[in-house]
This record gives C-alpha cells, structure tokens and sequence, in this order.
C-alpha cells in the first residue's frame, strides 16, 4: 500500500492533484494540502481527495509527497515543516515540481537526505490546459530509487514525457533547464506581442498575422497564445500564467546568467514588460498581459472591447 500526497492547489497544482485522483490508480485516496483549507475542502468535493489539516498530518501518513506551490519562499518554508514531523520521514519520496532556483533545489535535495528521505527534483512544462489533460513534460533529477518510486505517476497521469537528468549528481541541474526553457515563453510572449502591435498599426491587422502564426507554428503554443492575444483573454479575473509567477522566473533566469556570466537581453526586456503589467493590474496582471503594455507603448488601448 503506497500513500501519495499532493501540496498546492494553484492552477498547476489542482489539474495535477486531479489528474492523480483520478487516473494515478491510488492505493488509498489522495491526501492533499493546502495553505487554505477551504480551498482543499471544495477542490475535495466529490474526488477520490482526503483533505490533511497540517503539513505535518499529510507527510505523516503519506510515502509519496508531491509538491507544486508559487516560489520559494513557499516550498522551503514546507519542507521546513515537513522534515521536522514526529516519527520522521525516512524512507519517503518527496517530488519536487515548483519552478524554483537551482540553488533552492540543491538546499532542498541536501535537507531532505540529512532528514533520511529521498528527493527528486520534477519541474513540469507545460500550460494549466496541458495539466488539466496529463500532457505536462516533466524534467526529473535526484534519487533514482526515488524515481522509479513515482514514475507510475508521471507518464500517463499527470505527463506525456519525462526528460531524466538523474544521471547528472547535480539535482539543480533540472532547474537550469526549467528556468532556461521559460525564457523561451517569455521570448514567445514578447515575439508575439510585438508582432502583433506591429500589424495592428502597419494596417496589416492582427486576423491576417495569426494567420501566419497558424500557418507556421499551429501546433504549437504560439498559436495558443496569439488567440490569447487577439481574443483579448490576456485581461482575466483569474490570470493562467500570473505576472509574480513569470516575473519570478524572469529573475531567476537573469541571476543564472549573471553567475554563469552571460546575457538574457530578451529575458530583461520580456521583465521590464512584467513589471508595467504588474503597475498596471496588479496580481491580475498575466504574462500575456505585456501585449496590453506594448499596445499602450504604441498609442493603441490597453484591450479593444470584445
């Protein structure tokens, strides 16, 4: 009988939660934990989904704890917890799946062995619509017993793809990859949002520009994106990719090129973006929001009305 548990219930968080419940073939029903148990008790409702009151309540009953929070403040504070619950946590398995520094990664990696249990890094790619299908790719590095501990979770459940760095002793070195992959969303975004201002004020018009993007990139995000743009879904009450999330990824991002003693000219572009977005709508601000940004930049509205 193998318990598995799952922290965070964000946008990221709930399709994988979900998907785990119900596809990940349970031994007994999934616990999970959240800063709001409100939050839990509703997501809950009617799943095959215990809610645990504490942190501590959850890693004690569980051997397989997920975790997918919002930065890293948030998952070391957890894991402080975590590690610390009576009885211990030798012989656990905890999967990492925040997009956090690979610094952060390799001090979690280095607590968790101290504590006696086994740690794998797991960052996802992939939209809250690819998590909500089980189609997320996840970048896996650590424990190799404790991979094999969770891959039946991964390919066929909560992802389509695993790209294994277990190889590498260095566990942060999935977190490079994690980080360096978002600067291409980021660069996406960007691309898109200027090419689409640009089309708009040529008089091209953005219709006749995504059909250039659905032309040549329509089985890609891209395509996704660009209707986000021209659809006007990059104002929403509930943002998909929040403007703190991608911000923090941006920094991160940039911090690793400065050690690594490179340059992200477009990362530092697509952040100053982030920024006017994050002056402009505060935590509803979304990453595809910078088109709104751009557009203002260019004398047009922030969003044509819809």
């Amino acid at each position: 009988m193998v318990q598995v548990a799952f922290f965070g219930l964000g946008n990221m968080g709930q399709a994988m939660a979900n998907n785990l419940a119900t596809k990940g073939n349970l031994d007994s029903p999934l616990i999970i934990w959240n800063r709001s148990t409100k939050k839990s008790e509703e997501f809950a409702k009617g799943k095959n989904i215990t809610v645990a009151p504490s942190i501590e309540d959850a890693v004690a009953k569980s051997d397989i704890i997920f975790s997918c929070l919002s930065n890293d403040e948030a998952i070391s504070s957890v894991y402080n917890v975590a590690l610390k619950v009576p009885g211990g946590v030798k012989g656990k398995v905890f999967s990492e799946c925040s997009t956090i520094h690979p610094d952060t990664t390799r001090q979690l990696e280095q607590v968790t062995k101290a504590a006696g249990a086994e740690f794998v890094a797991s960052p996802v790619f992939g939209a809250p619509a690819a998590a909500a299908v089980g189609a997320l790719v996840f970048v896996t590095a650590g424990s190799k017993s404790g991979l094999e501990k969770i891959q039946p979770y991964l390919v066929g459940v909560m992802g389509r793809l695993v790209i294994d760095l277990s190889d590498d002793p260095d566990v942060g070195k999935a977190l490079i990859l994690k980080v360096a992959g978002n600067t291409i969303i980021l660069g996406m975004v960007e691309a898109l949002s200027e090419g689409h201002v640009l089309a708009e004020k040529s008089g091209l018009g953005t219709e006749n520009f995504e059909k250039f993007i659905a032309a040549l990139f329509g089985q890609s995000p891209y395509l996704a994106y660009s209707k986000r743009l021209t659809t006007g879904d990059y104002v929403r009450e509930q943002p998909l990719f929040g403007v703190d999330l991608a911000a923090k990824d941006a920094r991160h991002a940039l911090s690793l090129a400065k050690s690594s003693g490179t340059a992200l000219p477009v990362t530092e572009i697509a952040a100053k973006h982030l920024a006017e977005v994050k002056e402009e709508m505060g935590e509803k601000g979304d990453i595809a929001s910078i088109y709104g940004v751009l557009r203002v930049a260019a004398g047009l509205p922030f969003i044509e009305k819809y």
